[in-house]
């Protein structure tokens, strides 16, 4: 029977070089403390403690690394790194040939009492169309600047739709614009140029309405006063060829542009710097209509970043900006964007700012602006189609025109992070201004009329799937999937540190006797062994024991013949000491095949005691 302050702990017992024993724990067993409490011994193993530091080194890593994605706009920073116009980036490739479908749809009133307006009826409307044109797009000409800018021209080539359209060939009964263009001017010129002009008119047999197809009324067709004011005008003021609504628009480059990239500054992103190289609109005389901050449509500035309720879109064929301005949050196709429409003052009084656009006209009717500068000095006013917010006026001269917000309003959906629009309508009418011209027989039964002639709508409605797919990722996926990717990458780092740690603190046995954490400190030592080499010390083990069992029978031999010369009591001496020895090594040979032999520990001393120096 043991005493109580001694370990009793299953060891295996391997002989150093210099005789001392060494033990070597057996595995799955249970050591027993003086106070009572069991520490369980496991099987070694040589990976435990490369384990560990791999979940330490991973778990640091893991935890920097979610702290510096939750900490740095990353996504930001990539964000704006491709937003920003520039070679090679997505917005460039985008910016440079969009790939949507772009359409534009042309409607035409025509008119069906010529005689009767002449004889002073209201004229009576009908609305034909659409004739519908897809319009395909692609910057030409790029060139990039030190001032972060980039200069280039737009390409359009429209291309009718008919399975979207009526049938372009349709005759159309309309305002003889060339005609009323003329008679309008007349009263600027002397009075015998003026009759010049009517008698010319006169031989010619012009009529204040023309027929004509919806294709030559959009795309041209050949008139003899356009041709003439064509060779004759001055070049900067020469009109085209023929005579057409959008006859410039198909194919032309006639004006390049230079506009801010975005690298400067995103509150001016996408808006021009220059159109034609001048800083400024050269067809008014003053401010703001000489502005031309405005986008040409592709990328607006991020109203997220800018905090700005207004935005400005530049329109070729009415020279001039318009004020868009925010409405309400709305979405598209799962994608959140701001509303934006057209300012309910952007054409005419009571808006101050339009005084510039006509000076002449200005306060006669709200919700109408001149574009005459701009249209070879034609009388063309512009307005909301069906005059939708105009002046009442103007919708109770004529009849069969019905104003809807839905389908006459321009508006714009645009992204607030990327200011990247996602669906939009510039909509649109060409208003004829008719004064009546005495002088001018062939318009003498034409009065004073605001005649509408056309509206057209233009824009886009579905973003190309690869466009919307990155914007989806940049405003919607990314934004959700960074910070769940960030925090879990620090709590899985925090818990593989804090699981290395527990098991750590597990290992330890924490005792009043010094010699229990000694033993433990060893059992882990031990554990590091492989099982491979723990085989292989059995191995050596038992080969060894024969050959110091063989050896030591050899020796005993050699001192017992050697030792018969001497003294009696030496002769016993030597006998019984060699005969201790090999009881000594039999026994350690029988323990080893049994595995089960005691080392006792004494705790005070830290010692390991010999066998024959173990208590009795």
């Amino acid at each position: 029977m043991l005493p109580s302050r001694w370990l009793a702990i299953p060891v295996l017992e391997l002989r150093t070089e210099k005789g001392r024993v060494a033990p070597i724990l057996q595995p799955d067993r249970t050591v027993q403390n003086p106070v009572g409490k069991h520490v369980a011994l496991t099987r070694p193993s040589s990976t435990v403690g490369v384990d560990r530091v791999a979940v330490i080194i991973f778990g640091i890593v893991t935890l920097i690394a979610g702290v510096i994605l939750s900490s740095v706009p990353w996504l930001n920073i990539f964000i704006m790194k491709n937003l920003r116009l520039w070679n090679g980036t997505i917005s460039f490739h985008y910016w440079q040939r969009p790939g949507v479908t772009r359409l534009t749809k042309v409607y035409i009133f025509n008119v069906t009492n010529p005689e009767g307006f002449l004889a002073g009826e209201k004229p009576k409307l009908v609305e034909v169309g659409p004739f519908v044109y897809r319009e395909d797009m692609e910057k030409v000409n790029i060139k990039f600047h030190d001032n972060y800018t980039v200069t280039y021209q737009h390409k359009k080539i429209l291309q009718f739709v008919p399975e979207l359209s009526v049938d372009k060939n349709l005759r159309i009964t309309t305002p003889n614009i060339p005609l009323l263009t003329i008679s309008t001017q007349s009263k600027y010129l002397s009075f015998f140029v003026a009759k010049t002009i009517s008698v010319i008119l006169t031989a010619t047999k012009y009529k204040p309405f023309i027929s004509l197809t919806a294709d030559e009324l959009v795309f041209g067709y050949d008139d003899t006063l356009v041709s003439l004011a064509h060779r004759f005008y001055p070049r900067n003021r020469r009109p085209m060829e023929k005579m057409g609504l959008l006859n410039g628009r198909n194919g032309t480059l006639t004006e390049y542009a230079t506009m801010h990239t975005g690298h400067t500054g995103m509150d001016k992103f996408g808006y021009f710097d220059k159109l034609n190289g001048l800083d400024h609109l050269p067809h008014w005389d003053g401010e703001p209509c000489r502005s031309i901050q405005a986008s040409e449509g592709s990328f607006f500035p991020p109203r997220d970043i800018t905090q700005k309720d207004t935005v400005y879109i530049y329109d070729k064929d009415l020279c001039r900006t318009l004020p868009l301005v925010y409405r309400e949050p709305v979405e598209k196709d799962g994608i959140s964007a701001d509303l934006y429409t057209l300012a309910e003052d952007a054409y005419g009084p009571p808006n101050e700012n339009n005084s510039c656009f006509d000076h002449s006209h200005y306060k006669k009717y709200y919700g109408l602006q001149n574009i005459s500068p701009c249209q070879y000095g034609a009388p063309v006013y512009i307005s909301n189609p069906h005059f939708y917010q105009s002046d009442p006026q103007l919708l109770d001269a004529v009849e069969g025109l019905e104003p809807n917000a839905e389908q006459h309003k321009t508006y714009f959906k645009i992204q607030p992070k990327l200011g990247v629009p996602l669906e939009g309508q510039v909509r649109v009418q060409l208003n004829l201004l008719v004064e009546k011209a005495p002088n001018v027989m062939a318009t003498k039964d034409f009065r004073d009329f605001v005649f509408p002639i056309m509206w057209l709508e233009e824009g886009v409605s579905e973003l190309t799937p690869p466009i919307r797919r990155w914007i989806y990722l940049a405003t919607v996926f990314a934004p959700t999937a960074l910070p769940i990717l960030s925090y879990g990458m620090i709590l899985t780092g925090a818990f593989a540190m804090i699981y290395v740690f527990v098991r750590a603190y597990k290992n330890f046995v924490f005792t009043d006797d010094p010699t229990t954490e000694l033993l433990e400190m060893g059992r882990r030592s031990l554990r590091r062994g492989s099982h491979l080499i723990s085989n292989g010390q059995h191995r050596i083990l038992h080969r060894d024991s024969y050959i110091l069992l063989k050896a030591n029978g050899v020796v005993a031999a050699a001192g017992g013949e050697s030792d018969i010369a001497g003294t009696g009591t030496e002769v016993v001496t030597s006998g019984n000491g060699s005969s201790n020895n090999n009881n000594h090594l039999l026994h350690n040979h029988n323990l080893l095949h049994s595995h089960h032999h005691h080392l006792y520990i004494q705790p005070k001393d830290q010692s390991l005691l010999a066998e024959e120096d173990s208590p009795a």
